[in-house]
């Protein structure tokens, strides 16, 4: 290296560290106001609600709309959601349940949406991540409630029809399995552990490269992972963490069958969101025993032109063939359009919940 490369570099190193320390001054700046804030909702009586998810959205839109590059998008919106999450733990640390146990998609995406300074709590099965909002152990709950390729979790539709918690968020993450074992090769292997859910994400996969080895389904991927961590003549479909955490070797990367394979969370919790400027509601509604009860329902969305994204259908555990509805639509039930529609649906209802108005996912 040339003197003159060599003085080139190190003006810009220089020039990196003095706008490291005024960042680092910038963020500290941030916290003590962020503290502030803490303060004047405190005095406010805010009933301790500090984590405001529509204020965290609306910020994470302004990134995205100053961003123009080198950094994507991606790179920068998971810069400033650990700010946020490192600023809003200096007055209380969230404690979020999530479906685990560790190194388990629903973890991924409760980082995702929280950033990394939170008390991230596994939990066995959905029904116990609801209970420890319901209890106020933990404060939100991060649940799975679609996958692009195989549909809606109707577990997590069941839980709305009695639990009083309402949505309060919702993340979008994408989903790569991956083929890992004690082995470097499928050689050897004669059993597959993952969650159903996986198995079926991958079945083509499955069937063109593993024909002739068993499968078995298994409470998650990470425990699929750790019961192939035992038996060298075992594999386990997982995200790569798995792979990491219980010492797999990745034989095979991103077998899922559909390469925009996606899993959509929810964020549940006791809040009820003010309006962000983006936001989405979910509705549970259970109609009237009549002809064309449904169309007289939906009607009203097409009136007052909501945009209606999602309709599923679950028994409603009262009564034999009787059903409710969740429905997902544009809009905050604060909206005008989107509450009158509400109040012309009512009319054809035996009752109608909101689960929640929230941020679309940023």
């Amino acid at each position: 290296m040339t003197e003159d490369n060599h003085d080139w570099l190190a003006e810009l190193r220089r020039q990196i560290d003095e706008i490291d320390q005024s960042i680092q001054t910038l963020i500290t700046q941030r916290a003590e106001i962020a503290n502030e804030v803490a303060r004047s909702k405190s005095k406010a009586n805010f009933g301790g609600f500090y984590y405001r998810p529509e204020r965290e959205a609306q910020v994470l839109r302004a990134v995205k709309e100053r961003n123009n590059g080198p950094l994507s998008d991606e790179a920068l919106l998971r810069l400033f959601k650990e700010i946020m999450s490192a600023c809003l733990a200096q007055q209380k640390a969230l404690n979020i349940a999530f479906l685990g146990p560790e190194g388990t998609f629903s973890e991924m995406a409760t980082y995702k949406y929280f950033g990394h300074s939170v008390k991230a709590m596994p939990e066995s099965t959905i029904d116990h991540v609801f209970a420890e909002v319901e209890a106020g152990v933990a404060d939100f709950g991060v649940v799975p409630i679609e996958n692009s390729t195989e549909g809606a979790v109707n577990h997590t539709l069941d839980m709305f029809i009695s639990s009083p918690l309402k949505i309060c968020g919702e993340i979008d993450l994408p989903i790569h399995h991956n083929l890992m074992s004690k082995q470097n090769s499928l050689t050897g292997v004669k059993v597959i552990y993952s969650h159903r859910q996986s198995l079926a994400q991958c079945r083509a996969w499955l069937r063109a490269h593993a024909p002739g080895i068993d499968t078995v389904a298994v409470s998650s991927n990470a425990e699929a992972a750790r019961k192939a961590s035992f038996n060298e003549h075992t594999a386990a479909i997982a995200g790569e963490s798995a792979a990491g955490m219980y010492g797999l070797n990745i034989i095979h990367a991103n077998i899922e069958d559909q390469v925009d394979n996606a899993t959509r969370f929810l964020v549940i919790g006791k809040q009820v969101l003010a309006q962000s400027g983006d936001d989405k509601s979910s509705l549970m509604i259970a109609g009237r025993d009549e002809p064309g009860v449904l169309f007289q329902i939906l009607k009203p969305l097409n009136d007052f032109g909501i945009s209606m994204k999602r309709i599923e259908s679950r028994p409603s555990k009262v009564a034999k063939w009787d059903y409710v509805f969740f429905i997902d639509v544009e809009g905050h039930i604060e909206d005008e359009s989107l509450s009158n529609a509400i109040a012309e649906m009512k009319r054809f209802t035996s009752n109608l919940k909101v689960l929640g108005s929230y941020p679309k996912s940023v």
